[in-house]
């Protein structure tokens, strides 16, 4: 899962296929596709088409998306959610369902994504639920989202007790990444969802780490060859996981490297505080110490994933809630067994498995990177 490939051959409209057998489905990369009419062929058409967004997204892109599939439905409607993680709960989530049956949409109704990792979520999982199954197309406008969270078939809103505990899989049709609509992301979460970027190296393609390493300054830039290079090969590299092992019962757990910590530092200090980005550069700051604790990378892994994560203006301290509080959040994570916490922890330079480990040696990591 290596091959970290120079941007300099990458061009606008490419495709990376996630390889499901019936349920595959391309991930369109590009400049400029929301209003590309051939980016939407293939795709269902004819029934309605509902759009879910937020304001700041709908704002700037709504209208564009609405013309661009006016021809492909019969009725393209919308509705927008409140932004932000704390808005991520059954109440928002029934604010779709509420559109979808008071337009009276049926099964052939396709919903549209149109958004950041909260409303691509909460559009999965109302597309899941809604008539037992409807299809849907993501549409993410943000970064993490076009690295991570549109692509996989995950879906889910959070409970008071822990994030994504509430959701179920299923994929969608298409993911559109249109490299245009970077260009308006707020600079925190450009650098949110370049900890994401960061986390495939260290799991899966070290040349790829490396890489981001020597073209930190140029992301945060956001110069247009190295974003398309970073959402290409990231995008390449959960396609391949989530073909292995679609359903995380085994490889694709490594994709959660930082988020068990994460996810913790996120409900611990109340969702919509930190961003999920941000709250993973922590989680891998701590996962590769426990990592290093466990005997099963060298310090220098640790180190350099920390300098890099630095450089692009990520925390690397985690808040300060108590090791209690993470071990009482952590033991609700979904990849424990029987109350035991598993961890994805480094086990070589693009390396991850799964593994247990004491709860003396997790109060040691936490201590350890405990912020002010």
């Amino acid at each position: 899962m290596s091959e970290a490939a120079s941007p300099s051959h990458r061009t606008a409209g490419t495709c990376v296929t996630v390889a499901l057998g019936e349920r595959s489905y391309d991930i369109r990369i590009g400049t400029g596709l929301l209003a590309d009419p051939a980016v939407w062929h293939g795709l269902p058409s004819g029934g309605d088409a509902l759009i879910v967004c937020n304001p700041v997204v709908g704002a700037l892109y709504l209208q564009r998306l609405k013309l661009a599939l006016a021809a492909r439905h019969a009725r393209v409607l919308s509705v927008e959610l409140p932004d932000g993680e704390e808005h991520k709960q059954w109440q928002t989530l029934n604010q779709v369902f509420d559109a979808l049956l008071d337009h009276g949409c049926d099964r052939q109704t396709t919903v549209y994504a149109l958004g950041g990792g909260v409303v691509g979520d909460i559009a999965g999982f109302a597309a899941a639920a809604f008539m037992r199954g409807v299809s849907y197309v993501q549409v993410p406008t943000t970064l993490l989202a076009q690295v991570d969270s549109s692509v996989g078939g995950k879906t889910a809103i959070n409970h008071p007790m822990g994030k994504n505990l509430i959701g179920a899989f299923h994929q969608p049709r298409r993911v559109v990444c249109d490299l245009e609509v970077l260009k308006t992301l707020p600079d925190r979460e450009l650098r949110a969802g370049l900890a994401e970027v960061v986390k495939y190296g260290p799991i899966a393609d070290w040349p790829f780490f490396e890489w981001i390493e020597e073209h930190a300054t140029a992301l945060l830039a956001r110069d247009s060859g190295a974003l398309a290079h970073a959402v290409r090969r990231s995008c390449e590299i959960k396609a391949a996981v989530v073909a292995m092992d679609e359903r995380e019962s085994d490889v694709r757990a490594i994709l959660n490297f930082g988020h068990t910590f994460g996810h913790a530092i996120e409900a611990g200090l109340g969702f919509g505080q930190w961003l999920h980005g941000e709250a993973v550069s922590a989680g891998m700051v701590l996962g590769a110490s426990l990592s290093v604790k466990l005997g099963v990378i060298d310090v220098t892994v640790a180190e350099r994933l920390a300098a890099l994560l630095k450089q692009l203006g990520l925390p690397i301290q985690a808040p300060a809630l108590g090791a209690e509080r993470y071990l009482q959040l952590m033991r609700l994570d979904k990849k424990a067994v029987g109350r035991e916490i598993r961890f994805v922890v480094l086990t070589g330079k693009g390396e991850a498995a799964l593994r247990g480990a004491s709860d003396a040696i997790v109060r040691n990591v936490i201590e350890a990177h405990h912020g002010a």
